[in-house]
């Protein structure tokens, strides 16, 4: 039999592809970012009172009106509104974040202090709420019509759950009612599970629903045919075959999932008293700290670029239609 050769100029088109297609991310997360620091900029001076006051410690400090007049002048905040812009993005562009006005530290130090633990929160979250929507899918397509019926009530219920009433509901059962798990987190597995579990119900609930319907196309498809074909168990055409088919539509939401769970952080952390960016960035808005603000924001949005990027490739190692050159 005469092997059939690849075109000549297949690894070249390969490449160019793979180039365009980095090109493309890296264009992409550069606007994002200007997008983001933009309108966090006018969206934080949209919030009534004096930046200068926040400077100074905030409306409390009973600041002078000569005192407010030198801060304003030192931080620009005198200037017309477009040149304060121009200006933050120009030392934003350099990778300056600045300095807290409330806290008097290198926004850079106090994000590097935080990041670690929302981080861990998200990432765990993500990881069970996989397993959740896993195990909610294998169980609903094999089950029948009961557990389909059941696993959509389940699904409908979980991503509908508000994330401050779940939170609120785990701890009243959880620790004020068993005694079983702390109410506020604590160093440690046993602080990490109750705002785990509030932060990946509801989204397990939106990835059970997706992975559900794809896996009963995939039970359809010719490919799980031909397994069942060759002798395959039913438990193997879900695992080997049809799962894989089913994960790619998690898959693909995995980075907008990542970044709803660092933005559900806010609200977590504050309930359960978790050190994070979250909490940080609820303090850093309500004293008017504009530079913590930016610097959380900007960082938040880079670490969904990042996820979003390695959700992408782990989309088309899973799926080698989307390896083919694109036209």
């Amino acid at each position: 039999m005469t092997a059939v050769a690849a075109p000549a100029g297949a690894p070249a088109a390969r490449r160019f592809g793979a180039a365009r297609w980095v090109a493309g991310r890296a264009i992409g997360a550069v606007f994002v970012l200007w997008a983001v620091a933009t309108v966090t900029f006018f969206g934080i001076r949209l919030i009534p009172g004096d930046p200068a006051e926040a400077v100074l410690g905030g409306p409390g400090s009973r600041a002078t009106a000569q005192a407010l007049a030198q801060v304003r002048a030192e931080y620009g905040f005198d200037r017309p509104l477009w040149q304060q812009y121009l200006s933050e993005i120009g030392r934003l562009a350099t990778g300056d974040l600045g300095t807290s006005y409330a806290l008097r530290t290198k926004v850079t130090t106090l994000i590097g202090e935080q990041l670690g633990n929302t981080l861990i929160l998200a990432a765990v979250s993500l990881i069970v709420a996989w397993l959740l929507a896993i195990g909610l899918a294998l169980w609903a397509t094999r089950g029948g019509r009961i557990a389909a019926g059941v696993a959509t009530v389940l699904e409908v219920t979980a991503a509908a759950v508000p994330h401050f009433w779940l939170g609120t509901m785990l701890i009243i059962v959880f620790s004020a009612t068993l005694g079983w798990l702390p109410a506020t987190s604590v160093p440690g597995p046993a602080g990490l599970v109750l705002p785990v579990i509030t932060l990946a119900l509801p989204l397990a609930g939106f990835l059970g629903q997706s992975m559900r319907e794809s896996m009963l196309a995939a039970l359809e498809a010719p490919f799980v045919t031909s397994a069942r074909a060759r002798g395959e168990s039913e438990t193997g055409v879900r695992l080997r075959h049809a799962l894989r088919h089913s994960a790619l539509p998690g898959i693909a939401l995995s980075g907008w999932a990542f970044g709803s769970l660092i933005s559900g952080a806010v609200v977590v952390e504050t309930v359960f008293s978790r050190p994070g960016l979250g909490r940080s960035l609820l303090s850093a808005v309500l004293v008017r700290d504009i530079p913590l603000v930016m610097g959380i924001v900007l960082v938040v949005a880079l670490v969904y670029i990042i996820v979003t990027l390695v959700g992408d490739l782990a989309e088309r190692i899973a799926d080698p239609r989307l390896r083919q050159v694109q036209r």
